[in-house]
């Protein structure tokens, strides 16, 4: 069996579209939840991906969560054996501070749909299919982090520098979502209802309106985002 590791922070933000790439690679998932499994207990070396996902805590608040520590820990074996590793969001934030880097908070929340500036690394990665015309993807944070020393940058955006990068080989980082769905995304306007009601500018129908005009796009290049990296980091 080859084991597709998910470490889970909130319910409403999964592996999206990025489920179905990995059935497809014959990947089997499995979720393990943050706060509620035992992250020290899991041999980093055991699965064939990893893939840590988003949430609304800071990658520095371990003395709040305690799992953060395990979960730093976890990503410093991981990436320092070179294995298939895929951060997003939170998940990208505590790849960079495994690897030493610096994680903070940014300028100002950054929510919404809007396009990737790829670097010339950026062009030639999977991330490609997100530079497109008419491209967006969502972000949702408001932290950020430093680019780790030996990192390669592959993303900014006009508010933030760092919105993706590669480790090694096989070490994917991405600030942005690119795996969520237009139906997935009612969850997040629900679970996230604060945040929307008390960042300036924000409004849950805009928000809306924008994901049905993007979502759609987004899942068939985030699919081939996803088939290009899992081709490159693993076995067939």
């Amino acid at each position: 069996m080859r084991l597709a590791l998910v470490i889970r922070h909130v319910a409403c933000e999964d592996l999206g579209n990025l489920a179905q790439v990995l059935q497809q690679r014959d990947l089997v998932v499995r979720y393990v939840e943050a706060g509620i499994d035992d992250l020290g207990q899991l041999n980093p070396l055991a699965p064939e991906v990893l893939i840590v996902l988003g949430g609304p805590i800071g990658a520095y608040q371990e003395q709040h969560y305690p799992f953060v520590t395990d979960e730093l820990r976890l990503l410093e074996r991981r990436l320092a054996s070179d294995l298939p590793t895929l951060g997003i969001c939170l998940g990208a934030q505590l790849m960079a501070r495994a690897l030493g880097a610096k994680v903070y908070a940014g300028p100002r929340k950054e929510i919404g749909w809007s396009p990737l500036h790829l670097s010339e690394a950026g062009r030639r990665s999977c991330l490609a299919p997100l530079a497109k015309r008419q491209a967006a993807v969502l972000h949702w944070h408001g932290d950020t982090f430093d680019l780790p020393v030996g990192a390669t940058h592959l993303a900014s955006t006009p508010v933030y520098d760092n919105q993706a990068f590669v480790w090694g080989t096989r070490g994917l980082a991405l600030q942005c979502h690119a795996e969520v769905t237009a139906r997935d995304l009612e969850r997040w306007f629900i679970s996230h209802a604060h945040e929307l009601d008390h960042t300036p500018g924000l409004s849950v129908g805009q928000l809306r309106q924008d994901t049905q005009c993007y979502a759609p796009r987004l899942q068939v290049r985030a699919a081939c985002c996803w088939q290009t990296w899992l081709h490159e980091v693993i076995e067939p």
